[in-house]
């Protein structure tokens, strides 16, 4: 079995001890830490469809995130080593009313692999905190993230506070 489908098998199998090691294996025998990435977001990809299928719970799919988030955080030093221009900057959070952030960090290690700064403020962000952050970053892109449908007016009002503010037309924001 390839190192590849090793790695893919232990996030999808919750295999924490095999996916840090395999993932230590690869970084330390010189591979790219942005295709060590792109393996594990094959393995969270195969995870999400498990949870879509009734097949996992969302405990399964929080323990395969947090998987995901320590060899992320095993191989940054690395990655960020092998970004050699910054592609623009970002700055995401969770809005108001929702502490869900599985999403968020996946899309943060995707977003810093392919050469952006993000600023992470991290979950149940109050919209004037997403006000201050654009004034304070001057980021080209806002990323706010929610799972909860209660979480949708948040969203709105983050939006309409950032219309308010004047600084919509200097930024272009994304929401998941």
């Amino acid at each position: 079995m390839s190192s590849k489908q090793k790695i893919v098998d232990a996030i999808l199998d919750l295999d924490e001890a095999t996916a840090l090691s395999v993932a230590e294996e690869l970084l330390e025998s010189g591979n790219d830490p942005v295709q060590i990435l792109e393996m594990c977001r094959e393995g969270m990809s195969k995870v999400g469809a498990k949870f879509e299928a009734g097949e996992f719970f969302l405990s399964e799919m929080i323990m395969a995130a947090e998987i995901f988030n320590q060899v992320m955080e095993m191989i940054r030093p690395q990655l960020m080593k092998s970004v050699t221009e910054k592609k623009g900057k970002i700055v995401i959070g969770t809005v108001e009313g929702d502490v869900h952030d599985i999403g968020k960090n996946i899309i943060i290690a995707l977003l810093e692999a392919e050469g952006f700064e993000v600023i992470d403020l991290g979950v149940d962000v109050p919209s004037d905190r997403f006000v201050s952050a654009i004034k304070e970053y001057k980021p080209d892109i806002v990323g706010m993230s929610s799972l909860l449908t209660v979480a949708l007016e948040s969203t709105k009002e983050t939006v309409k506070a950032i219309e308010a503010a004047g600084l919509r037309d200097k930024v272009k924001i994304i929401v998941g």
